[in-house]
């Protein structure tokens, strides 16, 4: 499937209610604990972390991106993600007031992706990660709408999580159990 924004916008604005379906009124037990370790040994993250980094992500990853790619081009990398700033986006804050962040965030985010308006020429200029390498408009943006696939997923998994050792001989059907990712 070549990627659209008219069929990503969709997806976009449907994952904050989503994300706040799956665990608003939920106890602390289910959206508060991890699923494990990764590798290299650091934890994994709790359902309410992965809301906070996905607030962060569309404050400083998506957007400023792609107008980063609007200006520069490939000739500037785009400044690093810090993939953990989102715990001090997170300073305590209860889960129903960072849904409701989530919401906001992604409202504006998407908001300001359609006063872009791009073109089909806008979405195969060309940026550079500075770890990946080149990237176009349109691979940030299908990445946008695959990180949130992606971090729906890993809410799932470390909920199901919780219950890994209840599940018995069941554990052998639950591909969710499986050591660590997605991340």
């Amino acid at each position: 499937m070549r990627f659209s924004i008219s069929d990503s916008i969709p997806i976009l604005e449907r994952t904050p209610r989503t994300v706040r379906s799956m665990l608003q009124f939920l106890p602390e037990a289910w959206t508060h604990r991890n699923y494990g370790s990764n590798p290299d040994g650091t934890p994994t993250w709790a359902a309410h972390e992965i809301v906070a980094h996905m607030i962060f992500a569309d404050l400083t990853d998506w957007l400023p991106r792609a107008k980063h790619i609007l200006e520069f081009g490939d000739a500037k990398p785009f400044d690093p993600f810090d993939r953990h700033g989102h715990h001090t986006l997170m300073n305590g804050k209860p889960l129903h007031r960072l849904l409701d962040e989530f919401e906001q965030t992604r409202r504006e985010a998407v908001a300001g992706l359609h006063a872009l308006k791009l073109s089909d020429a806008d979405l195969d200029r060309a940026g550079t990660h500075p770890a990946l390498g080149p990237a176009t408009m349109r691979n940030l943006l299908a990445m946008w709408v695959v990180h949130d696939f992606n971090h729906l997923a890993q809410m799932n998994k470390a909920m199901a999580y919780q219950y890994k050792t209840e599940v018995g001989p069941w554990e052998a059907y639950a591909s969710i159990l499986a050591p660590p990712a997605p991340r």
